[in-house]
């Protein structure tokens, strides 16, 4: 702390303490006292600390990822002792921490008053001056929101990294035009910070001169936010097909070693797809990649949407999700243009009930659909793995299916533990049960859904 004061916040404001109860002494009423820790007891352990040095009317707030119903417990718990919490979702990395970043308060309402001013403040903001920071709800929601926001990265750098291995290992494009394609997108509807730094990463150069990005194991790591918008998913009952797909690609990653056994016993086509001469063919399969990232990146975000709307219904919050997209339209790391157009959607149908049913987005995918379908085909054929594009691809054709092959996954559950199913002929809610081997009895299991 002091060498940090002798030197980076040399000549500022800011003030120090050697001690936990030297630095809430600093503070004024209300005291705001705000974390930044690893998830988990070490939140727990430092509210702990704090607590016996604040006054009634206080402020504690969680800045780190915590999941969304630790949250709502530390809410619970500070507010019978007389004190106030808030349990925010900060996202924006190093450039958000210099820049501004985006900010996902939720909590205590009383609280919001009195942090509202300094959280808009520094927090980035759009075209228009407006902050990426506005109240989101009671208990965990700010954290809820950040946990999808997190799920939704996860899948848009899945997205990414399969356009990534089908422009390289299909189309045979090096890093210089791998840059080259990533800048261009960038300059369109795929116009995002991810793109942006991907762009970035296939120009950077290692000491030898090589493309730095060759050099990197294929192995990834995750810290959990994309595994609890999974678990969540399946508690609420919402598929989000791609941002699961897109937490499973990174466990595929870490088997190395047996993937490395794998592929020399395991035999499949050539990947590749095309001559380097044939410019024509090439020009048109990277844009049927480009197709497919944007029209999958569209599908996540309505699976993302999707499971806030079924979390606000589960735990009666009021979520704004016009206000939801403009705070992660700047500082955060899926902040993009397209942000702009859900923000859009929702202002002209606050009640949307799916982004892919909003005109603008319809539209979308229709314009990508070809592009979209030839990329998961010709990727299937020459064996180059698109979990997500697929899932993407196979989700939109469900949601537009009026009839799905239940009715027979229904007879099979009702054949073997007379689980009984509907009627397409009675009114729904009515119950049936069929004696399918003429031997078997009348009784019926009880109805329900997890």
């Amino acid at each position: 702390m002091d060498n940090f004061l002798a030197n980076e916040a040399k000549g500022t404001n800011v003030q120090g303490a050697h001690s936990i109860q030297e630095f809430v002494s600093k503070l004024k009423r209300p005291r705001r006292v705000m974390m930044l820790v690893k998830a988990g007891q070490p939140v727990d352990d430092f509210i702990a600390q704090i607590v016996p040095h604040l006054e009634p009317g206080d402020i504690i707030i969680d800045g780190g990822n915590s999941l969304f119903t630790d949250s709502t417990r530390r809410q619970r718990d500070l507010e019978s002792k007389g004190l106030l919490f808030i349990g925010t979702g900060v996202s924006g990395g190093e450039e958000g921490a210099r820049r501004g970043p985006s900010i996902m308060p939720g909590g205590s309402p009383a609280a919001w008053p009195h942090v509202k001013d300094i959280f808009q403040s520094i927090s980035a903001k759009v075209e228009d001056g407006s902050p990426c920071c506005d109240w989101v709800g009671q208990e965990g929601a700010g954290h809820y929101v950040k946990m999808v926001h997190n799920g939704i990265e996860y899948g848009d750098m899945q997205l990414i990294c399969e356009a990534y291995n089908i422009l390289k290992n299909g189309i045979g494009l090096n890093e210089q035009e791998l840059h080259d394609t990533f800048a261009e997108w960038n300059k369109g509807e795929l116009d995002s910070y991810l793109i942006e730094i991907t762009r970035d990463i296939f120009a950077k150069k290692d000491e030898d001169g090589s493309p730095l990005v060759n050099k990197i194991l294929d192995t990834a790591g995750q810290k959990g936010t994309g595994k609890w918008t999974v678990i969540n998913s399946l508690d609420l009952g919402t598929p989000i097909t791609l941002m699961a797909e897109a937490v499973y690609a990174r466990c595929v990653s870490a088997l190395k070693d047996e993937r490395l056994k794998a592929s020399r016993k395991l035999k499949g086509p050539k990947p590749s797809m095309t001559g380097r001469k044939d410019l024509h063919k090439r020009a048109a399969l990277i844009e049927g990649v480009r197709q497919a990232l944007y029209a999958s990146k569209i599908i996540s975000y309505a699976q993302g949407y999707m499971l806030m709307r079924s979390a606000a219904n589960e735990c009666g919050w009021q979520l704004n999700w016009g206000g939801i997209a403009l705070m992660w339209r700047g500082g955060c790391i899926i902040r993009s243009r397209f942000l702009g157009k859900i923000k859009d959607a929702f202002d002209k149908k606050p009640n949307l009930t799916n982004l892919l049913l909003d005109d603008y987005f319809r539209g979308e995918i229709k314009k990508c659909q070809k592009g979209w379908r030839n990329t998961v085909a010709a990727s299937a054929k020459k064996g180059i793995p698109v979990p997500a594009f697929s899932t993407a691809l196979s989700f939109y054709d469900s949601y537009r299916s009026a009839v799905l092959p239940a009715n027979l996954l229904q007879a099979q559950r009702d054949y073997f533990g007379a689980h009984t199913y509907e009627r397409v002929d009675k009114p729904r809610g009515e119950f049936f049960h069929t004696n399918w081997t003429g031997h078997g009895g009348t009784t019926a299991s009880t109805t329900y859904s997890v």
